[in-house]
């Protein structure tokens, strides 16, 4: 190698050097843990941000990726704590139960005396254990529940309906609005009662069971059938 390629590959070389030595005197100095701290204080800071958003489980994340540096850091452990329970709280409400139970199984191993976790870990297996039993009572019974859940909220556009017959009522003195308005109650009365007649079948289905020879097609008493709704 020539002299000149020499010291230009020497020049190339004298940078890397320096990082390789700022590191090690960082790592000896006790620099790296003003390093890490502060990274587990920015992440605690978007842990707080994020649940002031009411991003459950980016603060989860923020939170736990706090205690994969320090374990033990107070703020990182309550708020990891608090986030847990509001995404395992969350993941319940969708329905998402085993989600929900690893959620609050990871914040229990951090504070194992929370109530808050314990109180909804036992309402999540009691939940668990009611599901099952209603499956095995009415296996069709979610897409029920959500048929029944979509007829009542056709009601909210019969009941809007009424109401702009009022307000229309209040500038237009037409009597004919008022009439509307009556004949459209008297429908809403009838769909009440309907759906009434069909939530009492519902809630006897899931909570007795279906017989085996009325599976896929429910016909209770009276003829009336709960499935499909209009």
């Amino acid at each position: 190698m020539s002299h000149a390629s020499q010291t230009t590959f020497t020049s190339k070389l004298r940078p890397f050097g320096a990082v390789v030595l700022t590191l090690l005197v960082l790592g000896t100095s006790g620099c790296a843990g003003s390093i890490e701290r502060w990274i587990v204080n920015t992440r605690v800071h978007q842990g707080d941000l994020a649940l002031e958003r009411g991003n459950v489980a980016d603060a989860e994340l923020s939170y736990r990726l706090a205690l994969r540096i320090d374990p033990k850091n107070p703020r990182a452990r309550a708020g990891f704590v608090t986030a847990a329970g509001d995404l395992a709280q969350k993941q319940y409400t969708q329905g998402d139960f085993e989600d929900a139970l690893v959620t609050i199984g990871a914040g229990l191993k951090v504070d194992p005396t929370s109530v808050r976790l314990a109180a909804l870990k036992t309402t999540l297996e009691d939940a668990k254990l009611k599901r099952e039993i209603v499956i095995s009572n009415y296996p069709t019974y979610h897409e029920a529940g959500i048929a029944i859940q979509h007829a009542y909220a056709q009601l909210d556009d019969t009941n809007t309906t009424i109401l702009k017959s009022l307000k229309r009522f209040a500038y237009s003195y037409d009597t004919e609005d008022l009439t509307k308005a009556i004949k459209q109650s008297y429908e809403l009365e009838l769909d009440v009662a309907r759906n009434t007649n069909r939530l009492i079948i519902y809630r006897q289905l899931v909570s007795s069971g279906v017989p085996e020879s009325a599976r896929g097609t429910v016909t209770p008493a009276g003829g009336a059938s709960l499935l499909p709704l209009p």
